[in-house]
């Protein structure tokens, strides 16, 4: 795999999904962006650790972190290692001081862990090609997401769409279920 190494940039309200926010992954030395949608409490996880804030009771992420530094686990590095129909897939590699392990991890997870371990996050080149965003440094330049699954949702019929947002939300791909959606109510509103 060739490997882009990738900074957390920031969390932002999601305006495509209503609860949910966006988590913007930056490549190191590079301008191009990876906005992956994330729930309340994940992104509540990530902020407090950006922020260095330290609350009265741990989170789950920060359980995890004392309960792996008690028995000397520590994660190196997290690998966004597949995409999948919408879907980032990740892995932790964690070493104990006498083996090397690879762990399945939701990504918002991983990227929690990564920050309190400190250790490296990385994607593949083509996964940022796929579904990073390029951003330019001149202000008049508007990002361009690479693909736009919108346009393959008006093509579909209203059984398709509600099949098609029941396999979206079994794969936990809330960012497309959440256009599936919007675009069955923009229906509903139309013939109404």
């Amino acid at each position: 795999m060739n490997k882009v190494y990738l900074n957390v940039l920031g969390i932002s309200y999601s305006q495509t999904q209503t609860g949910a926010y966006a988590l913007i992954l930056g490549e190191e030395n590079g301008n191009r962006r990876i906005p992956i949608i994330i729930g309340g409490f994940e992104a509540q996880a990530i902020a407090i650790q950006l922020e260095g804030l330290k609350p009265p009771r741990p989170l789950t992420h920060d359980l995890f972190f004392d309960f792996a530094a008690t028995y000397n686990i520590i994660v190196e590095e997290v690998n966004i290692f597949r995409l999948e129909e919408g879907v980032f897939y990740s892995k932790l590699i964690c070493n104990n001081g006498l083996r090397q392990e690879e762990f399945d991890a939701r990504t918002s997870d991983a990227i929690a862990l990564a920050l309190r371990f400190q250790c490296p996050i990385y994607t593949a080149e083509d996964i940022i090609q796929r579904a990073g965003i390029v951003f330019s440094n001149d202000p008049q330049h508007v990002p361009q997401k690479k693909s736009d699954k919108k346009e393959t949702l008006t093509s579909k019929n209203a059984t398709e769409l509600e099949l098609l947002l029941k396999e979206s939300i079994n794969r936990e791909d809330y960012e497309q279920a959440s256009r599936i959606r919007d675009e069955i109510k923009r229906r509903k509103e139309t013939t109404q």
